[in-house]
């Protein structure tokens, strides 16, 4: 088996209040009173206070944006390649941030033996993989590999992956980063995939190190892992390349495709696990959205407020895509007497529509 045995998180030097960043999106918009009142009340009802970003411009006049030109209809817009080469800019810094919070006091960065990297916001050749082990001063050697484009459930199966890695090489010291800047991939037509996404998404980064049990320090152990995929919802959440950015598919009848499926997949997993499901003590829930969240909390029939991490994560800072659900881990583990059982169940979502999840414990 393995454990994880630290994770640390970081986000951008941007913090936007949320209801700022309605201003933007309503100048940029341009929509008529109706369109506006109906964008205010989304954004109030989000779930949401503030999100980090690598852009400064959501939260500043007209006159001092720097990504976007100051002009009514943001032309010219930004292009695919001027987004990637903020990226490049950016991605790399927040995830030595992150990294070195979750190496500090638990491993010196030159014992990792294997990396993973996880994002679906910026992809390059080189890329963010061969920018960490150049920055940690890592050997040519090591192991690395990276998951693309999967969504908000690549940090699950980054987990699969450093868990093989765990069970196939006694040795092994796994560290995964999962890195999104999501607020590059902004676009300005009014549609509701674009209004969703512009009210849900922010930017952040999250490292996890993974060893084998035998590995002295306290951890969570992972037990085992789970998922499905929901073909009929295949068309409700998606993630394109276009010439303008990466757009994202996103129905509003996701919470509804989950909120109908998410109790059997629960059942499903437990039943491969052999637990019942009144030993989880912890819902490690990817707060994909407020809606979704609710979805999750009717479908499981809980009382206890057992999604309340993951409630203020979204508050907190936001949708960030895959390294959202190591923000809630991080803050449940933080929690834990290692000294007691604690079982958690985690669970996130992704295009397909894909639901994967896992299963840890204390021992």
């Amino acid at each position: 088996m393995s454990k994880i045995i630290s994770i640390g998180t970081a986000v951008p030097a941007y913090a936007h209040p949320q209801h700022e960043i309605l201003t933007f999106m309503q100048r940029v918009y341009a929509m008529n009173e109706a369109g506006n009142r109906k964008l205010q009340f989304l954004y109030h009802q989000s779930g949401i206070s503030t999100r980090y970003s690598v852009i400064g411009d959501y939260t500043r006049p007209a006159g001092e944006w720097e990504f976007y030109p100051p002009t009514e209809n943001l032309e010219p817009f930004p292009s695919l390649e001027s987004r990637m080469r903020c990226y490049q800019q950016h991605a790399a810094p927040l995830s030595m941030a992150a990294i070195r919070n979750c190496l500090d006091g638990k491993l010196d960065a030159q014992e990792i033996t294997h990396l993973i990297t996880v994002s679906c916001t910026g992809m390059s050749a080189p890329g963010l993989d061969l920018e960490i082990v150049e920055l940690l001063g890592l050997p040519g050697t090591i192991f690395r590999t990276s998951v693309n484009f999967m969504g908000c459930y690549a940090a699950i199966h980054a987990l699969k992956l450093a868990d093989a890695l765990c069970h196939s090489d006694a040795n092994a010291k796994v560290l995964l980063v999962c890195t999104e800047l999501c607020t590059l991939h902004f676009q300005r037509d009014p549609t509701m995939n674009n209004i969703l996404s512009s009210l849900l998404f922010s930017d952040g980064s999250a490292a996890a190190l993974v060893t084998q049990d035998e590995h002295p320090a306290p951890g969570l152990h992972i037990d085992g892992f789970y998922s499905e995929i929901m073909t009929r919802g295949k068309q409700d959440m998606s993630w394109e390349l276009s010439s303008t950015g990466f757009q994202m598919g996103l129905s509003s009848y996701v919470p509804d495709l989950i909120e109908e499926d998410f109790s059997s997949l629960v059942t499903h997993a437990l039943e491969k696990h052999r637990l019942p499901r009144e030993a989880v003590s912890h819902w490690c829930i990817h707060p994909g959205g407020k809606k979704i969240l609710d979805a999750i909390y009717k479908s499981l029939h809980l009382t206890n407020r057992g999604l309340d991490t993951s409630y203020r994560i979204l508050k907190d800072f936001g949708n960030m895509s895959s390294a959202t659900i190591l923000f809630v881990l991080q803050e449940m583990m933080s929690s834990f007497g290692y000294d007691r059982p604690n079982i958690v169940f985690g669970a996130a979502f992704g295009p397909g529509l894909t639901m994967e999840s896992f299963i840890a414990s204390t021992h």
